[in-house]
């Protein structure tokens, strides 16, 4: 079964921890992306979708800063 096979003899890192490193990533690149959503609302003049952008951003650094805060946990107490 995939789900019981651990990859990090390949990677050099445990899955559990690259899924993290992995996850505070998108985060980023989600608030990133959304930015220019939010532009591009803007500019049409459509409040209500970029509200729901800004929205949908804010939710992106939460998650990324509470990965980050994890990760910062791990690295620092070599916790793997």
């Amino acid at each position: 079964m995939a789900g019981d096979t651990e990859t990090g003899n390949v990677t050099g890192t445990l899955d559990k921890d690259y899924n993290l490193i992995w996850y505070v990533e998108v985060c980023l690149n989600n608030a990133l992306r959304l930015e220019t959503y939010i532009q591009d609302a803007e500019r049409a003049k459509d409040t209500e979708v970029a509200d729901l952008f800004r929205k949908a951003q804010a939710d992106s650094r939460k998650g990324a800063d509470l990965g980050k805060q994890l990760l910062g946990k791990r690295l620092d107490t070599g916790n793997r």
